[in-house]
């Protein structure tokens, strides 16, 4: 059945196509141009209800919708002699399809596998409609493809959204959260180079130096209570922290390679 006889409140624009390809640019223009595409407006909206609840709101579609009439009025030439709605429908639903191709990834699927996601997602429906079980093999079988090819799009069908962190895992109840379960950066490795770059410098200072630098930096002792253990001013022990650390700082330097010392 043509597209334009389907439904009945499809407006008859015809003549005003006619119209708007003889008029020259300016307000008349633009107005009978916005009148027109006021009137096929519900066609767009229908297109656009036909995509609903595949992650997008129907508002955000139907504007979509609404560009690609807008595109299809601009384009649409009544001389070629084709009625406008089976113009206008390809056109419409291309802008909404390249909207879900381009615009609601999560994560960014090549052209291939998203094709494969399609062919794979359909044999699914296909094969479980039959009563049969759409295993990989069985899909495989059913569309011709490889069995990598159908784990690849099989795959692909997890990419269009993303979990939330805040998702459950754990299908026991233990309430184990998607986070729970990232990997995060050990900041304990950041000092590993620092020490092992210290450790030539520190071994050159004299025991006394050594002390006061554990007792600061690993015992988390201020300088005034190392002084008082120590039997030194507090002026003494900031100065030998100050000497120590320059030591151990141009000790690192002599060592081949690039090194970082954090003190």
């Amino acid at each position: 059945m043509p597209e334009e006889s389907r439904y009945a409140d499809d407006p008859d624009t015809a003549a005003d196509f006619r119209r708007l390809l003889e008029l020259p640019g300016g307000t008349a223009r633009e107005r009978l141009r916005g009148e027109i595409i006021c009137a096929w407006l519900p066609m767009a909206h229908r297109l656009a209800a036909r995509y609903r609840n595949r992650g997008e709101t129907l508002e955000d579609l139907r504007q979509i919708a609404a560009i690609g009439l807008v595109n299809a009025v601009d384009r649409y030439d009544p001389e070629i002699g084709r009625a406008f709605a089976p113009f206008a429908v390809p056109t419409i639903t291309g802008e909404i399809k390249r909207h879900f191709r381009d615009r609601m990834w999560s994560v960014h699927v090549p052209r291939r596998i998203q094709n494969l996601r399609n062919v794979v997602r359909l044999a699914h429906a296909e094969l479980a409609a039959m009563g049969i079980t759409p295993s990989a093999a069985r899909i495989a079988e059913h569309t011709g493809l490889s069995e990598e090819d159908v784990r690849q799009g099989s795959e692909a069908l997890h990419g269009f959204s993303a979990l939330s962190i805040d998702a459950e895992t754990a299908p026991d109840g233990s309430e184990l959260l998607l986070g729970d379960r990232l990997g995060v950066v050990d900041e304990a490795y950041d000092l590993v180079l620092d020490r092992e770059a210290a450790k030539p410098g520190i071994r050159r200072l004299a025991e006394r130096e050594r002390r006061v630098l554990y007792l600061r930096f690993f015992a988390g002792m201020t300088q005034s209570a190392i002084a008082a253990e120590l039997g030194l001013s507090q002026m003494h022990v900031s100065r030998l922290i100050t000497e120590s650390c320059r030591r151990i700082r141009e000790s690192a330097r002599e060592q081949p390679g690039e090194q970082r010392i954090l003190v």
